[in-house]
């Protein structure tokens, strides 16, 4: 299942690297200015907030087998349609469509993992899940700039499209909803799994479900705390080779590796946050197990990101702001984790809130990147707002109680 999971981690985040690579060439084809190609990633953005809750709500209802199978299908289904992209119109509602097609991957894989995952395990299976998405967002870049020696940008997307339809036939064909459903998992099995599980609180409908979960503070804690980790990671996917190549000179041969590097270190952070959020878990209790994890890497992603725009070294100054970025992911076991924790049947829900407000942070990034650096006439300015967001999450983490669950039954 975590195999499966981490691949499927992969192919989601394949696409949004790879068009941030190849955004010149696009905009050079299609006559776009930054500004529109800004607007291209944006409503990308925008479709997967808006589409992000409805579908959590059914994969709750329907199962995480068919709802990640048509959300990777889809989302091959799109990756190659934007191959046959014309003018900036037809770019803009590929864009869209993609986005809203691709919403719920992440907390449909969170509900999975609640089903599957024993409590004292989750953090370290979060880790591995994210460490396949940022390993595959990391290395697209030189990947890309390999296949750029042969071929064009619209060939370039007809191939990544076809992955897709393998992940979602074979993961149709073998996973189930529950273990106990699984042909592979037998009566001992089944019960260990159960066992480790947190008792869940079932809560009442989805009207009941909201009006609960909003006058929380543990809720919008866990949400508005998001909204950097996203925006960090969102600049990374489609200014950062702009912003190295005109604030940095990076070559083009450099912005292969460059570009990735904050994703492919992000692999280490991942998986470092995942186990030490389960070590202090154990070691600690839940609620300092997940805090700590979480606003330590906050704190130190805003120091090393301010500390980037300090560096007169540009490869130097590439490595901090790729530790930064490290350091934000480091907080990412730790945030679904405690969806899981105070979520119940409703974890879903739940992680797809905190998710859509990172994706209002991925939908205002690549257009206040822009408007900041123009208005202040200086690419470093971006980076120091990344800075201000990550130090706001690490105060904001100190305000949640995983030890509380959010639903009553």
């Amino acid at each position: 299942m975590v195999a499966f999971a981490v691949a499927l981690a992969g192919v989601t985040y394949l696409d949004r690297n790879c068009i941030s690579i190849l955004a010149p060439y696009i905009s050079k084809d299609l006559g776009l200015s930054k500004e529109q190609m800004g607007l291209v990633f944006t409503v990308f953005a925008i479709a997967y907030a808006a589409f992000e809750i409805p579908t959590a709500a059914w994969g709750e209802r329907m199962g995480t087998r068919r709802v990640l199978a048509r959300i990777v299908v889809w989302w091959s289904v799109f990756t190659m349609a934007t191959a046959f992209a014309w003018n900036y119109a037809s770019m803009l509602v590929i864009r869209f469509l993609f986005g809203a097609g691709e919403a719920g991957a992440w907390p449909n894989a969170a509900k999975t993992f609640q089903n599957w995952v024993p409590l004292n395990e989750r953090g370290r299976v979060q880790g591995v899940f994210f460490s396949g998405a940022h390993l595959a967002g990391g290395l697209t870049p030189i990947l890309v700039t390999w296949l750029m020696n042969w071929f064009d940008w619209r060939h370039i997307f007809l191939m990544f499209g076809g992955l897709g339809f393998v992940w979602a036939y074979a993961w149709y064909r073998w996973f189930r909803d529950q273990p106990s459903e699984h042909p592979q998992v037998n009566a001992a099995e089944a019960e260990l799994i159960q066992r480790g599980r947190a008792k869940e609180s079932h809560g009442g409908g989805h009207g009941d479900m909201w009006r609960q979960m909003l006058v929380q503070r543990n809720f919008w804690a866990i949400c508005l705390s998001y909204f950097s980790n996203s925006y960090g990671s969102y600049f990374v996917m489609t200014w950062l080779p702009t912003y190295l190549a005109e604030q940095r000179g990076f070559s083009k041969a450099e912005l292969g590796f460059f570009s990735g590097l904050p994703l492919i270190l992000s692999v280490v952070g991942d998986l470092a946050g995942g186990t030490t959020t389960d070590f202090m878990t154990r070691r600690l209790g839940l609620r300092i197990g997940r805090i700590a994890t979480a606003s330590a890497g906050y704190l130190f992603a805003g120091l090393a990101m301010i500390v980037s725009t300090r560096i007169e070294n540009a490869q130097l100054a590439a490595v901090m702001i790729a530790v930064a970025v490290t350091a934000s992911m480091f907080t990412l076991a730790a945030s679904w984790s405690v969806c899981m924790d105070v979520g119940g049947r409703h974890t879903g829900v739940l992680s797809a809130s905190m998710n859509t407000t990172g994706q209002l942070g991925s939908i205002s990034s690549p257009i206040l990147t822009v408007w900041v650096a123009q208005h202040f006439a200086d690419w470093q300015a971006p980076l120091l707002l990344m800075a201000c967001l990550y130090l706001l999450s690490a105060v904001l983490w100190l305000l949640v109680n995983p030890s509380k669950p959010m639903f009553r039954d």
